[in-house]
């Protein structure tokens, strides 16, 4: 009898000591069932504009989000246990000066960060060019993204498109969004597929005051009056053939402007008249926190991205509200308006070069692309997006937009767009929303001298 307690304790004892040392050669936190990809060791310094490091909680639906720092322990280290990654977040109100800063002190590796500050930072030579490392890496594939954005994006490629610089992580969502119970409830027409500046203005003045049905306070538009890359006014410009420039970004000083046209005018007009119809703060990018959820009182809303609705669906399994929010194409010729694409890229001066494209590769892959859509609703710039919801038409008609729109010299990209023509736009926008707009004529004419001077200054 004691010999048989002996034994038992002895096995018990075994199982035990077994458990313990699996458990022990584990790491809290990690999916056990990642096979290692690669053993390179190293640290890199990620800085990331906008992201979201901690776990927390969507402010608006109470979803429960997973941060950047959850995902790289469950997802990368797994993967790639030698290598640490070291996380900064950067807002984006000061993301190019902060992180223009890093490249330039030599305190960052790789970063994620708006297209027009990396195709500067780039011009610049502050980034390391990746067609070599694409050339030999056997396991990245160019196929994996959009054909358009891979081949053709400043965000990504040099002006003269013989330099990869960075990879496409993120799709900006540009599309027109409009409330059909508002539009329902003043007995207003839905918008069309392809709304014209004309038809978004008509029909967003009838919807402008008391709401006759609920007699609460209704606005009939809201834009971006702050927007860091004009994407309103961009939109318009290519709804009024109002192109701005001709020429190249690769060849700056000889830039034909057009700032000054009947065209631009046109725009300038249609902006004057519909600053009156949001709410003040949208001179601050303020006033449609409510827009795609309940308690909204905007009837349209330009550039918009569908993400509060679709994370409002996420966290109740009710689809009423996409029944209820419809988007539209943007505002330009077959849907045309502004597309973002912010990249990942590599410091020209990255301290592990190795152990930095394995980070910035994974940082724009699959899986990464996939917790940014199911956390953040962010648009993913592969062409085989097989995570996104059904009910994403958001994004559908985003991929529309993306795939009829092209490139004109009044983009981010453009430096003299960037640093003098969007703050103007925006100056204008807060003194006609108070109804003391300049004078049209005469503000585009010291718009168009301005830019003039500084391309015979390139």
């Amino acid at each position: 009898m004691k010999l048989k307690l002996f034994l038992v304790v002895c096995m018990l004892s075994v199982f035990t000591l077994a458990a313990c040392s699996s458990e022990s050669g584990s790491v809290e936190g990690q999916n056990s069932d990642i096979e290692v990809v690669s053993d390179i060791e190293g640290t890199v310094r990620v800085a990331l504009a906008g992201f979201q490091l901690e776990d927390g909680m969507d402010p608006i639906t109470g979803v429960e989000n997973k941060g950047m720092k959850t995902f790289i322990k469950e997802q990368f280290t797994p993967r790639y246990p030698n290598i640490k990654v070291e996380l900064t977040q950067v807002p984006w109100e000061n993301a190019k000066a902060k992180q223009t800063a890093m490249l330039q002190s030599g305190d960052v590796d790789v970063l994620y960060s708006g297209g027009a500050f990396a195709s500067q930072w780039n011009q610049k030579g502050l980034l390391k060019p990746l067609d070599g490392l694409i050339e030999n890496d056997d396991s990245f594939d160019s196929s994996l993204y959009l054909e358009g954005l891979w081949k053709g994006s400043y965000s990504t490629k040099s002006f003269d498109k013989t330099v990869h610089f960075g990879i496409p992580a993120v799709l900006g969502r540009r599309v027109t969004i409009y409330d059909q119970e508002i539009f329902d409830q003043w007995g207003v027409e839905p918008l069309s597929e392809n709304p014209s500046p004309q038809e978004v203005l008509e029909k967003a003045k009838q919807m402008t005051g008391e709401n006759p049905e609920t007699g609460k306070q209704n606005y009939g538009l809201w834009f971006d009056g702050k927007s860091l890359n004009a994407s309103t006014f961009v939109a318009l410009t290519h709804a009024f053939g109002a192109p701005g420039a001709e020429g190249s970004l690769d060849d700056l000083a000889n830039i034909k402007w057009k700032l000054n046209s009947p065209e631009m005018v046109k725009v300038l007009e249609w902006i004057e008249e519909a600053a009156q119809l949001p709410p003040s703060g949208f001179v601050n990018a303020e006033g449609a926190e409510n827009f795609g959820i309940e308690g909204n009182d905007i009837a349209i809303r330009l550039d918009g991205s569908g993400a509060a609705t679709m994370g409002e669906v996420r966290a109740t399994d009710d689809d009423a509200l996409i029944d209820r929010f419809k988007p539209v194409l943007n505002l330009g010729p077959d849907g045309q308006g502004w597309v973002a694409v912010d990249p990942y890229v590599m410091a020209k001066d990255a301290q592990n070069v190795e152990a930095s494209w394995e980070v910035l590769k994974f940082l724009t892959g699959y899986e990464a692309q996939k917790h940014n859509y199911e956390n953040y609703t962010m648009t993913p710039t592969l062409a085989d997006a097989d995570f996104v919801s059904d009910q994403d038409t958001f994004m559908k008609v985003a991929a529309d937009i993306a795939s009829v729109t092209k490139s004109t010299l009044m983009d981010e990209a453009n430096p003299f767009f960037s640093s003098e023509i969007t703050p103007a736009i925006n100056g204008f926008i807060s003194k006609a929303s108070n109804g003391n707009a300049p004078e049209i004529q005469p503000f585009l004419d010291n718009l168009q001298e301005r830019a003039e001077k500084w391309s015979a200054n390139q």
